[in-house]
């Protein structure tokens, strides 16, 4: 179970990052982030009225307030390093963030076998080349790497946090609902302050653009929330470090899509990676 549902959590990624990625190219990105985590807040406070989930608030409901803390502030230190480049050492490097939940898992107490940590090596290896890394060309500004590291830690933490948010499916509801409140509140004020110094919260073309692109937001939002759900799943049913490395190989997930969406032609070094990470994760499904 804990293979199948971090595997799930990875293509829901990878494809919440594909459909993210083509809807920044028309719409501020901050504007993207907070539209589809409204989104998301209406079909969560849904579900959590229909399931009662508000009966099992809880202490723990504060991790999914910190993952509501950390997850907007990491989106926007990664979108930033994006805008300073170049995407293929900033994109790769922004997988890192796997090593936060695994150092937790280890720390709990996961002891995974020898052909698991063989597994989490090679997956971690196949991300990282997944992302097709430049290996040459202009150097990379320090505050690009500096600023995708502080967001890799970031994204790495929420993983961390929502996982000890709920122990039931409901309870896990009400945290995901929480989590998306916070997104909603931390990434609202962080685009009315770009607002404020002059950045732009509304794509060319207006409000219309966006009520266009309402179902692409909608999905984005939705397959963000439902990846923090099977994840925090997964971490509950096996190993965290298992389910962490697994559910990190999104970034090959979003590689495959822009391929086969938008026939955009893999690298042999991302060939090589997607490779790898399927290698790995054989090796940690049969440790």
């Amino acid at each position: 179970m804990t293979v199948l549902f971090a595997l799930a959590t990875s293509v829901l990624w990878g494809f919440a990052d594909f459909g993210g990625g083509l809807l920044t190219r028309r719409i501020p990105a901050l504007t993207v982030v907070v539209v589809s985590q409204i989104l998301a807040v209406l079909v969560l406070g849904a579900v959590v009225l229909a399931t009662s989930a508000w009966t099992e608030a809880g202490p723990e409901l504060w991790y999914a307030v910190g993952a509501g803390v950390v997850g907007p502030a990491a989106m926007l230190a990664f979108y930033k390093a994006l805008a300073l480049g170049p995407m293929g050492v900033v994109s790769p490097l922004g997988s890192l963030g796997v090593i936060v939940p695994v150092s937790v898992g280890l720390l709990v107490g996961d002891r995974p076998g020898l052909l698991q940590f063989a597994g989490i090596a090679v997956a971690i290896v196949g991300v990282l080349l997944a992302g097709g890394p430049e290996l040459r060309g202009a150097p990379v500004q320090r505050q690009a790497v500096l600023l995708t590291v502080v967001a890799a830690f970031g994204f790495g933490s929420v993983m961390a946090l929502i996982a000890e948010a709920s122990t039931t499916i409901t309870g896990l509801f009400l945290a995901l609902f929480v989590q998306r409140v916070t997104n909603v509140l931390v990434g609202g004020g962080a685009l009315y302050a770009s607002v404020r110094r002059g950045g732009r919260a509304l794509p060319e073309g207006g409000p219309q653009v966006i009520r266009a692109a309402l179902p692409a937001l909608a999905f984005v939002g939705l397959a963000d929330v439902a990846a923090n759900g099977t994840y925090a799943i997964a971490a509950q049913q096996g190993p965290v470090t298992v389910a962490a490395v697994l559910a990190s190989l999104y970034p090959v997930v979003t590689a495959l899509a822009a391929r086969g969406f938008l026939k955009e032609r893999l690298r042999a070094i991302q060939a090589a990676g997607a490779g790898l990470a399927l290698v790995g994760t054989v090796l940690l499904a049969t440790g």
